[in-house]
């Protein structure tokens, strides 16, 4: 007798509540295996295929291409134990057992120790008128040299675009927002690549139903007489990837009772040391890469910043892997891909998989749970040509470091006045996890690695 399963839209990780299938991988009458893909969804910040814990005959799928499911909602049905599913690998009554949180099966949680927490005190788009282009902001990812010597990368382009129908659209923020304002993205002629349909065409589209021309080279503005009315604007659902950026920033914010410390280090001899390294030959070193070690070893001898609060339990949670998160700002928004077992890897791996993340990031294709399950963030946002910043830590982590840019500035080395390749560090904590000393010898571990790379080897 068989028995009739329903799957529905696992939780896809990253705090996103919906999805939007893409392409059905499965036709009703089919037979499909355990862990089989059955359908390609996209979330606000990847595209994920999807597999189906059971095995046996497709009766039914729910929703069509195009459609948008929040999590929890049935995907599709499937027939366990029918006469069809009698093939090889087809019945499992029991399903996979994939943990479908975060999507399947994954690298194994870092290992935990619980201690007392410390207590200390703290330390002291743009167009206005027809587009021609849609301006993308430089990602903090590796490859390449950007402004003052920091790396850019180019996660900022080249999101795969796919074709809804004859429609060419990138992201599912531009259909929402096409869809909520009525309008039919068939009508309009994209601005982008190969007719891709940007954000800001839609937005325009709106502005020319609402009888706004494109706006002259403004005047003046004459002192009012009277009191002004209020402003009327384009209103934008903070949902998806923003949606999501929000929540998990503002739990930050309620949540950690953080604090900052920062400092300026000379990073004439890092940036030396990496030159002359990628003088040898290939594979290059990126700077991000060799950041990244430095961060792993400082949390080698600083392991508290490398720790998440338990408060039901009073605890803190030390955690003795690093799962080191790196933010990357993406055409689909902000994501922090995680390099998993970032301890355990050379200045060479870490390269790579720096440069795997980044082109799975840049094409849509980061997996849930290749953006989950970070236990500590390095965040180069010296690629948008500033200096410093207050980063907020990525929660539920306990600390992160952000690396402004580095650019030419008068020091003083070896007692005399030079100019020096200088580069602003900033460590965000939770002080429920350490005190300020503990934090401040952390920056200052990594501002000496800066400074003198060779600091490293007596880690290695």
């Amino acid at each position: 007798m068989a028995q009739v399963l329903e799957f529905k839209l696992p939780d896809l990780g990253e705090g996103l509540t919906e999805a939007e299938i893409v392409r059905w991988l499965v036709e009703v009458g089919d037979v499909v295996a355990v862990d089989q893909l059955v359908v390609e969804v996209e979330t606000a910040k990847a595209m994920v295929e999807v597999p189906c814990p059971y095995g046996g005959v497709v009766t039914a799928r729910f929703g069509e291409e195009g459609t948008e499911l929040p999590v929890g909602a049935p995907l599709l049905t499937v027939a366990v134990g029918a006469p069809a599913s009698s093939i090889e690998g087809a019945a499992d009554d029991e399903g996979s057992g994939n943990v479908l949180v975060g999507y399947g099966t994954g690298a194994p949680p870092a290992r935990r120790r619980r201690v007392r927490p410390p207590t200390g005190a703290a330390p002291v788009r743009r167009p206005t008128g027809p587009p021609a282009g849609e301006d993308r902001p430089a990602a903090t990812v590796p490859a390449g040299t950007g402004r003052g010597g920091v790396e850019s990368g180019g996660l900022s382009n080249g999101v795969r675009p796919y074709a809804e129908g004859p429609v060419p659209v990138i992201s599912p923020l531009v259909r929402r927002l096409a869809r909520e304002n009525g309008v039919d993205l068939r009508e309009l002629e994209g601005s982008g690549p190969d007719g891709l349909i940007l954000r800001a065409d839609v937005e325009y589209a709106l502005r020319a139903a609402a009888g706004q021309p494109r706006p002259p080279v403004p005047a003046p503005a004459p002192v009012p007489t009277t009191a002004p009315s209020p402003a009327h604007g384009l209103r934008v659902p903070l949902r998806g990837v923003r949606g999501a950026v929000a929540d998990k920033l503002s739990r930050s914010r309620r949540e950690i009772p953080d604090a900052t410390c920062w400092v300026d280090a000379d990073a004439t001899e890092l940036m030396r040391a990496r030159a002359a390294m990628n003088a040898v030959g290939d594979p290059k070193i990126s700077l991000l890469a060799l950041l990244a070690r430095i961060c792993t070893a400082a949390l080698a001898r600083f392991p508290e910043l490398n720790s998440t609060v338990d408060m039901d339990a009073r605890e803190v949670v030390q955690l003795d892997q690093v799962h080191l998160g790196f933010a990357a700002q993406t055409e689909r928004g902000l994501v922090v891909p995680v390099v998993r077992d970032a301890h355990a890897r050379d200045a060479e791996g870490l390269s790579a998989e720096f440069a795997r993340l980044t082109e799975a990031a840049r094409t849509g294709r980061l997996t849930p749970a290749e953006l989950t399950g970070g236990t500590f963030t390095l965040n180069n946002y010296g690629v948008f040509g500033v200096d410093g910043s207050t980063p907020i830590i990525n929660h539920p982590e306990a600390a992160m470091l952000g690396v402004g840019r580095i650019i030419p500035k008068p020091w003083v080395h070896e007692g005399e006045l030079a100019v020096r390749q200088v580069v602003q560090l900033s460590l965000t904590f939770d002080h429920r996890v350490c005190d300020g000393g503990t934090a401040g010898g952390f920056l200052r571990y990594v501002a000496d690695c800066v400074e003198h790379p060779a600091v490293l080897l007596r880690t290695l």
